[in-house]
Order: C-alpha cells, then sequence, then structure tokens
C-alpha cells in the first residue's frame, strides 16, 4: 500500500503530507476543502493523465511560478519500500516527469507497480455518455492485467492520428506510407483488443461470483468497433482505404469500440435504467476490478464522495467487499458519520483549505 505521501504545490495544497495510512483511509471536510484534490494527486501515480484528465498546467497551485510534486513509498511484502513520484517543472510546464527510487522513468512503468482505479460523481454518466468515455473506463481497468496496456493505446492513437491526416490529404496518399502506418495500427490495435477483451472476461468471470445483491449485478459485453483481432484490423484498414479516404477518417478499429452494459436481472441497457441503478452497477464494476487489481501488484482504489450516497445495507456491503478486496482504499466525505462503521480501522483526516489534518 501506499504511505509517506507527499503533495507539493499541487492545487490548494502548498505542503501536504500523509503518513501512517492504513487499509481504509478516509478524508473528511467541507465541499472545496481539497479532499478530491488528494485523489488526484494519488491517481497521477499511475499511467494515464489522473482521475479529472486536467493540463498539468491547470494542476500546479495558483499563483506559484514552480511546477508541482507528487509522491507516495509504496510498502511492498518484501524489500525495501519502492518511491514513486511524478512532476512538473517550470521550464517545460506541459511535460510530466516521472522517478522511480530516484530514477527518472516513463508513466507507463509506474504501472508495473501499482493498479489503480476510481470512481467518482463526474462518472455517474459513464452509460449514458459517449462511448470514447466508456473505452477510456474499460483501457485503465486494463493495466491491472497488463502494464503495457496504455502504451498500445497511445501508439495506437498517433497511428491512427496520422492516417487520418493522410486520408485528408488533397493529394491521395502513397500506399507505401498507408502500408507502414497502418502496420503499427495493427500491431497496438490488436493488443488493445485483445487487452479489452481480456479485462471484459475476467471481469465478468468476478462478477459472477459476486453476491447478486444490494449491488445491481451488471452483465458487460466488449463490442468491437468493425475488427475483433489484429488479422481482422489488418484486412479492414486495407479493404476500407477509398471508403476512409471519403470520409477523411478511419471507419474502422478499436477507437470506434464499445462496451455494452446491461443490468443482468432485468436484461435492461444500463443507459435506460434507472439513476440508482445505474450508481450501482458502477460500483459493482468498481468491487470485482477491486479484487483484479490486487492480484500481483498493489491495488489502490480511491472513492470520492461515494459512500454518502447509499443507503446503510449498500454502505455495510461496500465496506465488507472493500475489506475483501485486499486493495488500499481511500475514500472521501463532508462528514465522518458514514464511515462510522469503520472509523476504528481506518486512518482519518481532516481536510480544510488544502492542509490535512491527522484526526
Amino acid at each position: 500500500m501506499l504511505d509517506r505521501i507527499s503533495l507539493t504545490r499541487f492545487r490548494n495544497h502548498e505542503a501536504t503530507e500523509l503518513g501512517a495510512t492504513a487499509r481504509f483511509n478516509l478524508l473528511v471536510g467541507e465541499n472545496g476543502a481539497g479532499k478530491t484534490n488528494v485523489l488526484e494527486a494519488l491517481s497521477l501515480l499511475a499511467p494515464g493523465r489522473g482521475l479529472r484528465r486536467a493540463n498539468l498546467a491547470d494542476i500546479v497551485q495558483h499563483g506559484v511560478d514552480e511546477g508541482f510534486g507528487v509522491g507516495a513509498s509504496l510498502l511492498v511484502d518484501e524489500g525495501e519500500p519502492v518511491r514513486l513520484a511524478t512532476y512538473s517543472e517550470s521550464a517545460q510546464p506541459s511535460r510530466r516527469r516521472v522517478r522511480i527510487n530516484g530514477a527518472d522513468a516513463s508513466a507507463a512503468a509506474l504501472g508495473e507497480w501499482i493498479a489503480l482505479t476510481w470512481l467518482t460523481p463526474a462518472m455517474d454518466g459513464l452509460f449514458t455518455g459517449p462511448a470514447a468515455d466508456r473505452r477510456r473506463f474499460i483501457d485503465r481497468m486494463a493495466l491491472a492485467l497488463d502494464p503495457a496496456h496504455a502504451q498500445h493505446a497511445a501508439r495506437y492513437e498517433g497511428a491512427l492520428r496520422e492516417r487520418n491526416r493522410l486520408l485528408s490529404d488533397d493529394r491521395p496518399p502513397e500506399s507505401a506510407w498507408l502500408d507502414a502506418i497502418e502496420a503499427q495500427m495493427v500491431e497496438h490495435g490488436g493488443r488493445l483488443i485483445a487487452g479489452r477483451a481480456a479485462l471484459v472476461d475476467t471481469l465478468m468471470a468476478r462478477i459472477a461470483h459476486m453476491p447478486s445483491k444490494p449491488f445491481a449485478r451488471p452483465a458487460l459485453t466488449y463490442a468491437p468497433g468493425g475488427a475483433d483481432s489484429a488479422e481482422a484490423l489488418s484486412q479492414a484498414l486495407f479493404e476500407g482505404r477509398q471508403r476512409d479516404r471519403a470520409a477523411q477518417r478511419t471507419l474502422a478499429g478499436p477507437h470506434r469500440d464499445e462496451l455494452e452494459v446491461i443490468h443482468a436481472s432485468k436484461r435492461v441497457p444500463a443507459a435506460q435504467s434507472s439513476t440508482g441503478e445505474q450508481k450501482a452497477m458502477l460500483v459493482a464494476i468498481t468491487l470485482a476490478h477491486a479484487g483484479l487489481a490486487a492480484q500481483g501488484r498493489a491495488g489502490i482504489l480511491l472513492l470520492d464522495e461515494v459512500a454518502a450516497h447509499l443507503d446503510p445495507v449498500r454502505r455495510a456491503a461496500l465496506f465488507d467487499q472493500l475489506a475483501a478486496s485486499g486493495a488500499q482504499v481511500w475514500m472521501t466525505g463532508t462528514e465522518i458519520a458514514p464511515f462510522d462503521s469503520i472509523a476504528d480501522q481506518a486512518a482519518v483526516w481532516k481536510v480544510a483549505g488544502g492542509r490535512v489534518i491527522r484526526a
């Protein structure tokens, strides 16, 4: 689990330290106090852009010319703690840097140490929003199975942008250029397809063994966007060149994948379910993934304002399943009351004005 956490010039946190953490960690304070900012900082100790997907310049404390810094020690079963850090510098404010045990590393390398996921109020519209949000959702979870997944996603997206640029050019692109770009798309897109399919299959196997109540049980299906393997993607890209040039964009590939979710017992699409049922299905998926994430690597789960919106029965079930997951859990709330049943097992901090005090 993570301990000796430090935030420097991170949003409204000038210099925050959190030590002596526990399996359950509670951040309690009024809205705007800086609780979610702590979760966002932790989310940047994984590949990707964090739970807010913010520009790095927006993360730096307002009115400060220097960059931000986030660090934490990962406690492992054997051996010395591993120090993880990510930061920016004033000279290159848009470049994110990473250090592991003091040595420069890539953001993707963070995924080799921890598997991190989160559930925030902004995700309440996941099932009704654009498909791109659901693709990001499964890609983030897929890191629990393959730390290289984020790298394949980034390289596929880069090659996709280049192919679309060539397709929208006034002059027809040379076949050799398309061959080279499509080879990259097939290599990384094939891994992307396989990773997403494996993630959904593994999640469903775990969900099948979870209690059917009190959280609505979801059924997940991976729906490929025109190709379900590297070979099929290669053929779709080659055969679709003329069509794609007319459209000036690539019409088949994992960038058009979809995650289909239904309420398993009612056989109703999640998007057509009630707001409460959608929330319950999101919690069920998050709990299933938390168990996966804790296998092989340190699992970290960030829950922003989740407990307060659950009734006592679902809240108790949530805490029981979190305790069984093996993940380290960080939760926020405006008051301690919803956490009374686990407060004696948890590390509790009061957050106010960007300051954090151990309760």
